[in-house]
């Protein structure tokens, strides 16, 4: 079962590693610096003979990844580039190969397979990219070991809330 999670966990930390991030090329839409915070939502999560409890380890999963906080200097924007990123795949050794990668004019629209701990993904990210809101759907769907087909769509919404917090002092 540790296998079933690591596929469906790719999509979230794929999208995480590279949430909010565009490339300059053909006057694509850079964020803002400052602070921005991500809500993730689980859309859909189906894995055939997955047990409930493992279904609702994975929706809390995705709840606490939402609602996180990261601060972008301005040198961090300047140097984002989402091509690069994505080309990375999810840590760990991770390798995407992309067949459709547009990132332009405010929009996104990726897919392509991912391998991560043996395991083979596809993979679709669409969207919107503007300064200071990103909003983008990732679908994800493979083979699971168990037999059948896993599906899990989460959505992913980063917004600018301002300058970045002072970090607290005791």
């Amino acid at each position: 079962m540790k296998k079933i999670m690591t596929i469906a966990a790719l999509g979230a930390l794929l999208a995480v590693a590279g949430c909010g991030k565009s490339e300059n090329a053909g006057g694509a839409v850079k964020r803002e610096a400052g602070n921005w915070k991500t809500d993730i939502k689980l859309v859909k999560f189906e894995v055939p003979g997955m047990p409930p409890e493992m279904k609702e380890g994975m929706a809390k999963m995705m709840e606490g990844a939402s609602g996180m906080d990261q601060c972008f200097t301005q040198e961090q924007v300047d140097k984002e580039d989402i091509a690069a990123e994505l080309a990375k795949g999810p840590g760990n050794g991770g390798e995407c190969k992309w067949s459709k990668k547009d990132i332009a004019g405010g929009k996104i629209d990726i897919a392509g397979t991912c391998t991560a701990n043996g395991q083979t993904v596809d993979m679709a990210m669409n969207g919107t990219m503007e300064a200071k809101k990103s909003d983008v759907t990732i679908t994800t769907k493979g083979k699971v070991p168990t037999g059948g087909d896993m599906e899990m769509v989460m959505q992913m919404t980063s917004t600018h809330t301002g300058p970045c917090k002072a970090p607290a002092t005791t």
